[in-house]
């Protein structure tokens, strides 16, 4: 899905924001790098620009993404309805409408919005829309608005856009990376971003509990289909056991990922205030699509990196995440394996 990044979609975001007076910003439920780097970024480009924003989110949800400067400004999303009204929403890094926290919803309902994104499996919504499947990240479409609108990064928004490129490129490492995000990432660097650092806090640093759910997830691993399908598991129990949350398993699914001649990589989960649900990321190689499977269950992200939430007990939810991706399998060995038509020689044929 690709909305133009042309004149006339920035026109009509100017538009919007030009008339706004309070502004609010959301991404998706358990924001990521992109998504929180996306958040802090337009509130501080916004503000600095005239027009007043706020971000919010569940502060409990950051995890260690909360050493960003400008989190310190981001709106608790439980204290939302004590807030003045707003008039204007930008949901950012969120494919749908109904991925943002159920305590955005009902204030961002009725709302003029603008929808920022990269997901392929984005449906725009609201009154302007800025979405390109083909851009690494959220925070590489936020740059390039900046640049159109012609408000001026500093540290914190050009740190802030730089953990958005590197988390959802893979420090660069990805498919997605391009021309483009090189020089969205060149840019950033004229603001004196503080790459080691960084780097060490969101990659080489893990707090006891993230090591201890680590540890979990290697007991439970999973590897089958002659190692191309690789998958780890942790329970309510296991992050009530150490006391962790989702932001202490972020990285996990790289676990099952990091198997040799892996194709298919899977992480269940459970988060131990959603009693009714299991949780599942999903990393692919190669030509598969983990958009094909998380869209089985309602879900979407991208092509090599997905996920969905599943209503479902954590055995069911594997029986039949399993199944769709040997169905998955299947298809592609059938495709493979079909013998083509061949015009035989007549004097063969005799």
């Amino acid at each position: 899905m690709i909305v133009p990044t042309n004149r006339e979609n920035c026109a009509a975001i100017a538009r919007l924001i030009a008339a706004s007076e309070r502004i609010l910003i959301s991404g998706h439920l358990s924001p990521d790098g992109d998504a929180l780097g996306s958040m802090v970024a337009l509130a501080r480009l916004l503000t600095q620009s005239g027009h007043p924003a706020w971000a919010t989110a569940d502060l409990n949800a950051l995890g260690k993404l909360r050493f960003l400067q400008g989190t310190e400004e981001i709106v608790p999303v439980r204290r939302l309805r004590h807030q003045k009204k707003f008039d204007l929403f930008i949901a950012v890094d969120c494919s749908s409408f109904d991925r943002m926290p159920p305590e955005v919803r009902p204030v961002a309902e009725g709302l003029p919005a603008i929808c920022i994104d990269h997901h392929a499996t984005t449906t725009p919504f609201g009154e302007a829309a800025l979405v390109d499947a083909k851009a690494s990240s959220t925070g590489e479409l936020v740059w390039r608005l900046a640049k159109w609108m012609e408000w001026p990064l500093d540290n914190v928004s050009a740190e802030a856009l730089w953990v958005a490129l590197i988390t959802d490129t893979g420090r660069f490492a990805y498919d997605s990376t391009s021309t483009k995000t090189m020089r969205t990432a060149g840019d950033l660097l004229k603001y004196n971003v503080r790459t080691s650092q960084i780097n060490d806090i969101i990659y080489g640093s893990f707090p006891p509990k993230s090591i201890a759910l680590k540890r979990l997830a290697w007991r439970s691993l999973h590897i089958w289909k002659n190692r191309r399908v690789a998958e780890v598991t942790l329970t309510r129990d296991d992050f009530r056991s150490v006391r962790g949350t989702k932001a202490d398993a972020e990285d996990i699914v790289e676990i099952p990922r990091s198997v040799a001649r892996n194709e298919i990589a899977l992480f269940f989960y459970q988060i131990p205030d959603r009693t009714k649900e299991t949780r599942c990321s999903i990393r692919t190689r190669g030509n598969w699509d983990a958009t094909v499977l998380a869209a089985r269950f309602g879900g979407g992200g991208h092509r090599k990196a997905a996920g969905c939430t599943m209503k479902a007990s954590m055995s069911v939810a594997k029986r039949q995440m399993r199944a769709a991706v040997r169905d998955m399998l299947k298809s592609a060995c059938r495709k493979t394996m079909r013998i083509p038509d061949v015009d035989i020689p007549k004097e063969v044929a005799k």
